[in-house]
């Protein structure tokens, strides 16, 4: 079944869970589809079976918090932010709720965390204007990388794993090889700076064509990941209280959606840039976070609730 105009305006909620107290911060979908991992402010961390549509499992870091969950490549493990205590990156295995590893280094809060698509290397962004990159497997937990920056990153890697994007002080885009990263980005791309509002998030469409910018005002940028043309600004959604929303783009790359502080979804189409469909998620809250599965033709969206869609229509 493929994606189109149609298709995506069908979509409905199937399922909604309500197994959090507290606004869902981050979710992840593993590679397979099969499942998707959140994070909370209520220091809780779900594990849902997407197939089955239903909670597995409940697991808490009551102490650190928890925040930015990402699957890593092996089987039930994750890496997640802290938002208590500290600034530490904790390696967690799912499979018997123990840490395997911690990564110090941060002095300020973690705001952007990005898994390597292709090995176990990931980065990540922090308060504290740095970038930096890590790799899983190190057991002494050195930084392979470290970038001071000019202001708050937000930062991707491209779906090859071979170079990532950091978007610095809100205001530019810089493409970094990771084989030779310490020489500096290869790319710089200046956008104009509006003070309404702050980036909160960047991310590659699957075909590595497309950069997206999610903002904390009522605005998202598409740009041209060779160029750093703006091809798009998205507007026209609810977002009067400068809440992080989460962008994403569907697999296939066509299509660009994001939610909202009054439970609607807005969804465009990347190449003219038209706004093909509103769905009403009926959410409690803003829609914090926005995710299509990798594999199924299913997206999850969140507030404190977890709801799941399905379509409606065959195409």
């Amino acid at each position: 079944m493929k994606l189109t105009d149609s298709v995506l305006r069908s979509f409905r909620v199937a399922k909604v869970f309500r197994e959090n107290s507290d606004k869902i911060n981050c979710f992840d979908f593993s590679p397979n589809g099969e499942t998707v991992i959140s994070s909370s402010d209520d220091d809780s961390i779900v594990l849902y079976d997407c197939q089955e549509g239903k909670p597995k499992r409940t697991l808490y870091s009551k102490k650190y918090g928890v925040d930015l969950i990402r699957y890593t490549h092996a089987a039930n493990t994750v890496v997640y932010s802290s938002n208590k205590i500290d600034d530490t990156i904790r390696y967690l295995s799912l499979h018997d709720n123990k840490y395997i590893r911690y990564f110090p280094g941060h002095s300020k809060r973690v705001v952007a965390l990005s898994m390597s698509p292709v090995d176990d290397t990931f980065i990540s962004g922090s308060l504290d204007k740095t970038i930096r990159l890590w790799d899983l497997r190190s057991p002494n937990c050195q930084v392979m990388g470290l970038m001071h920056l000019q202001g708050k990153p937000v930062c991707s890697f491209d779906p090859e794993g071979l170079i990532f994007a950091a978007g610095v002080n809100s205001e530019m885009v810089k493409l970094y090889d990771l084989r030779s990263f310490d020489k500096g980005p290869f790319a710089t791309f200046k956008m104009q700076y509006d003070r309404t509002c702050e980036w909160t998030g960047l991310k590659f469409s699957n075909d590595g064509k497309l950069i997206l910018i999610s903002t904390n005002g009522s605005f998202i940028r598409l740009i041209d990941a060779f160029k750093g043309v703006v091809m798009h600004t998205f507007g026209g959604y609810a977002n009067s209280k400068a809440v992080t929303l989460e962008a994403s783009f569907t697999p296939d790359s066509q299509f660009i959606m994001i939610g909202s502080e009054d439970g609607k979804i807005h969804v465009w189409n990347g190449e003219s840039g038209i706004k093909v469909a509103v769905l009403d998620g009926k959410h409690t809250g803003p829609i914090t976070c926005l995710q299509f599965n990798p594999k199924f033709m299913t997206f999850a969206s969140a507030c404190s609730n977890m709801a799941f869609w399905l379509p409606t229509i065959d195409d």
